[in-house]
């Protein structure tokens, strides 16, 4: 699992075309606080992502993955609370649910294998204390 950048991270591209549609699907909303939340937590995932990757240490990467495996949630109460006001279709709603919770799923995978490389004695030591 040798990556050179997160940008070769295909949970951090997927976030990025989500959050993309996410801000060209709400671009039009009559309420701006929706609006400003639900773009908001999309655009924390793959930002925190990123951030994650960038502070070299696997502990903070899977920290920080489990900061934007947060974001999705907060996204997906979002994104039903939208669909219950008619703010968002139910095509766009599906669309948009399905492939966050994909990226939750993919987040929850990318961080067990990171914390597969952090050797047991140091997880260890975290617990105890």
């Amino acid at each position: 699992m040798a990556f050179q950048s997160f940008k070769d991270l295909e949970v951090w591209q997927r976030g990025c075309r989500l959050a993309v549609d996410i801000f060209k699907t709400f671009a039009n909303c009559r309420n701006f606080t929706i609006q400003d939340q639900v773009q908001r937590s999309a655009l924390s995932i793959p930002c925190n992502i990123a951030e994650g990757y960038e502070r070299d240490s696997n502990r903070e990467f899977i920290r920080f993955l489990n900061i934007a495996k947060g974001s999705g949630g907060e996204l997906r109460t979002q994104l039903y609370i939208s669909r219950k006001l008619d703010f968002l279709t139910k095509t766009d709603f599906n669309r948009l649910a399905v492939e966050s919770k994909e990226i939750s799923a993919m987040l929850h995978g990318l961080s067990r294998a990171v914390s597969k490389r952090i050797p047991n004695k140091l997880k260890r030591v975290r617990s105890e204390s």
